[in-house]
């Protein structure tokens, strides 16, 4: 009888290993599961500022060949700007934010232009262009912010405990905000 007895708690003490064993093992996968969904959701959300970068540069290359007739001495800004390429396919984060830096100066100094020269400020495709180029922006920022939105969300879940030993174990690192330059975490003041 005592045998029976002993027979029966080692076939309860090995399912209910066996069951912790399995509760861990699909917790194991399920964490490696939604790791992998959080950086693809990343990765599309990265693609969401290139297609934002990619309407802007095609946005400046029209408000080029709107304004170019009207400029003489402007010329090398403006051709200088776009001279300027998208960032390759599979840039990293900060490529991507370094031309989109690069851009932004650019389209500034297009403005800039545009303010000196009273016909070119007057003509209707130009400020179409600029309203688009308005809405471009407006879409960048959002794709920005969908993007960091998504890297925090995605940072947190790999360094919290217990999940940061499969995120460990599986590679995952933390990755990249998209940041903005230092000169704009400025204050701006305004000379009268």
């Amino acid at each position: 009888m005592f045998l029976a007895d002993t027979g029966q708690v080692l076939l309860i003490v090995g399912v209910i290993i066996v069951l912790l064993v399995l509760i861990v093992v699909f917790w194991a996968i399920s964490v490696s599961n939604t790791i992998k969904r959080m950086k693809v959701k990343v990765e599309e959300s990265e693609s969401g500022i290139d297609v934002a970068l990619t309407q802007r540069f095609d946005m400046l290359n029209k408000l080029f060949q709107a304004t170019k007739g009207f400029m003489k001495h402007e010329k090398e800004t403006l051709e200088g700007i776009v001279k300027l390429r998208q960032p390759a396919a599979g840039a990293s984060i900060e490529d991507k934010q370094n031309f989109s830096n690069q851009v932004e100066r650019g389209l500034q100094a297009i403005n800039v232009v545009v303010e000196q020269y009273p016909n070119l400020k007057s003509s209707e495709t130009v400020t179409k262009l600029q309203n688009a180029t308005i809405n471009v922006e407006e879409n960048l920022q959002a794709a920005r912010r969908i993007y960091n939105s998504n890297v925090s969300h995605y940072n947190r879940y790999i360094v919290v405990f217990p999940n940061s030993i499969i995120a460990n174990r599986g590679g995952a690192t933390k990755l990249q905000f998209f940041e903005a330059e230092d000169i704009k975490r400025q204050d701006v003041k305004f000379d009268f």
